[in-house]
């Protein structure tokens, strides 16, 4: 079995991409450790028309997949005391998707004030791994400069920029895209999408 994994939904907009890296997760068998920022529900909202009770959370409000959320273990964003505010609580990493930029100046400036932060400041000081999702055009300087900080200190930066050269048929294949380079930075293994190397030639 995997080690658990932590996800967190913030304000920035691509909460499909979220929605989907959970489903797959789900899947592969992983345990998900979830917390869900307010700024994240109203994206949530907003671009998928589904609203999430932070105080009292349903699965089924979030996902619409019919796998098991068994494995599900919400957090509420203000609970400190969750088992993923703490560095013995072992992990196998944790993604940010979609990070906001708040988020990012945060957790490059271990100013954490919520729980997907404070959580975010765990996997650095214990050195595991953390991927955080940006979604945002045109970037600026200090955004730049936090995405330099939180790398150097050992975070992952994996924008969602989606490729187009795997074949993409609909939208699902660009998030598809995006989800897949996330569970390869986790280990896990997928056939989400068609490798750069086993590509035909289209000559």
């Amino acid at each position: 079995m995997n080690q658990p994994i932590v996800v967190g939904i913030t304000g920035a907009s691509g909460a499909v991409y979220a929605v989907r890296l959970i489903e797959l997760l789900l899947e592969a068998g992983c345990e998900v450790h979830l917390a869900i920022s307010p700024s994240g529900k109203t994206v949530i909202a907003h671009e998928l028309n589904l609203n999430v009770d932070l105080n009292h959370f349903l699965p089924d409000a979030l996902l619409r997949c019919s796998v098991s959320t068994s494995s599900l273990h919400y957090h509420h964003f203000t609970d400190f005391m969750a088992p993923i505010a703490s560095g013995s609580f072992v992990t196998g990493g944790m993604v940010i998707c979609p990070c906001s930029g708040t988020t990012l100046s945060s957790v490059a400036r271990a100013a954490g004030t919520n729980l997907i932060q404070r959580a975010a400041e765990v996997h650095l000081k214990e050195r595991r791994k953390l991927i955080l999702v940006p979604r945002e055009t045109p970037l600026s300087l200090p955004q730049i400069n936090n995405m330099k900080l939180a790398t150097e200190a050992g975070a992952i930066i994996l924008p969602a920029m989606p490729g187009w050269y795997h074949g993409v048929n609909s939208l699902s294949d660009l998030v598809d895209f995006v989800v897949c380079r996330i569970l390869d930075q986790l280990g896990i293994k997928t056939d989400l999408m068609q490798r750069w190397g086993d590509m035909r030639s289209r000559d």
